[in-house]
């Protein structure tokens, strides 16, 4: 599909994948909508490349069925529905002091990652679907945002992994759901990349975490997501497919 024209949203669009994502797709003649539940750095990013920013919190039915009516109306519906926003923890199973871990911090990733990525799916779908099919009989596009501790999590990422391991689950599933309606389903699953998360650590962390890279041996650009990002939006025969950006990294026990 040809993303110059279309209206995108692009979940988690005020930092890190998302911002660049967004970016990438306005520079590619797309019509972003910046959904985060951060509105004053959406806007911000919005401003940057003539889109709009909407205050979205994924996890509810509420905020996330307003933030698609909105941008349904400034840029007409959604062709491409880039799901990126998501949260980490790291918690072992028993704590230091003997107590298990708390329960409602699993639930509270599991909930923003996988829930809030359905939850968004499922209304950028049904709208999606009613609109007419374009080359190929395709309608639109959206993605999933993994990460490599789906495959290869570490000691503390039981959370996490859980939450990326649902989205790597779901894609086929989603693929051949909705393959009746033209819309095509991927997931990038990342390795380690220079987020402002990332950039928080101390530089030797950060070098040390570089170096565990086979090749090349660098955190990976945010630009080279959002690169692969609209390369699968514009191959129309990548479809119920999770792709490793992670240069042939293969995560250690700890």
């Amino acid at each position: 599909m040809n993303i110059r024209g279309h209206a995108a949203l692009v979940t988690g669009g005020a930092s890190g994948l998302g911002e660049a994502t967004a970016r990438e797709l306005a520079r590619l003649g797309a019509k972003v909508a910046v959904l985060d539940v951060n509105l004053e750095l959406a806007q911000q990013v919005a401003a940057d490349i003539g889109g709009i920013a909407l205050k979205c919190d994924i996890t509810s039915a509420e905020s996330a069925t307003a933030a698609v009516a909105q941008a349904a109306e400034a840029h007409g519906p959604a062709r491409i529905l880039m799901n990126i926003a998501g949260i980490g923890t790291a918690k072992r199973v028993v704590q230091k002091d003997g107590n298990p871990a708390p329960l409602e911090d699993f639930a509270r990733v599991v909930n923003v990652n996988l829930v809030g990525a359905y939850n968004m799916s499922r209304l950028f779908a049904a709208a999606c679907a009613r609109l007419d099919p374009l080359e190929d009989n395709e309608r639109g596009v959206m993605l999933f945002t993994a990460s490599v501790a789906a495959f290869d999590g570490r000691v503390g990422q039981q959370a996490y992994s859980a939450s990326k391991g649902g989205l790597v689950g779901m894609t086929l599933p989603m693929a051949r759901d909705l393959a009746q309606h033209g819309i095509r389903v991927c997931t990038i699953a990342p390795g380690l990349f220079a987020t402002p998360l990332m950039k928080q650590l101390p530089e030797p962390v950060q070098a040390s975490l570089a170096a565990s890279i086979p090749f090349p041996s660098r955190l990976g650009k945010p630009e080279e997501f959002a690169q692969l990002a609209c390369h699968i939006v514009t191959n129309s025969h990548l479809n119920g497919e999770v792709i490793r950006l992670d240069g042939a990294l293969r995560m250690a026990p700890r």
